[in-house]
């Protein structure tokens, strides 16, 4: 059973890592998120501001995944252009949208505060 368990994660691993490979968008989220981690250390933001950056962050990344895996399944069963093959895939990148702008509404809120101070002193 424990062998098993392990498999899945060496399997979970090698989506992540075909995601970063074959996404440029999965490239960009995480550089943005190693610019909010230096911000959030910068501005030593609160453990409570970080969960809440935290949960953001594996947010767009579990968005991502889940357009990547929809795209990936949209292409597969649908290889000629279909019409609800391309709103599968535009309503999925959608999504990721929605949860990128909601990420970014979070870093707002906790991060001008900080850098209204931070240039005020």
């Amino acid at each position: 059973m424990l062998r098993k368990r392990l498999e899945s994660f060496k399997y979970a691993f090698q989506g992540i890592a075909s995601m970063f490979a074959s996404e440029p968008n999965a490239l960009i989220h995480a550089m943005m998120t190693i610019v909010v981690m230096g911000a959030g250390f910068f501005f030593k933001v609160s453990p409570t501001e970080w969960c809440l950056l935290s949960l953001a962050i594996a947010a767009v990344f579990c968005a991502e995944a889940f357009n990547t895996a929809l795209e990936s399944l949209t292409n597969l069963v649908s290889p000629d252009h279909h019409p609800l093959a391309g709103k599968t895939k535009d309503v999925a990148a959608g999504a990721v949208l929605f949860m990128a702008i909601g990420a970014a509404v979070v870093g707002l809120i906790i991060f001008i505060p900080k850098i209204v101070i931070y240039f005020n002193n």
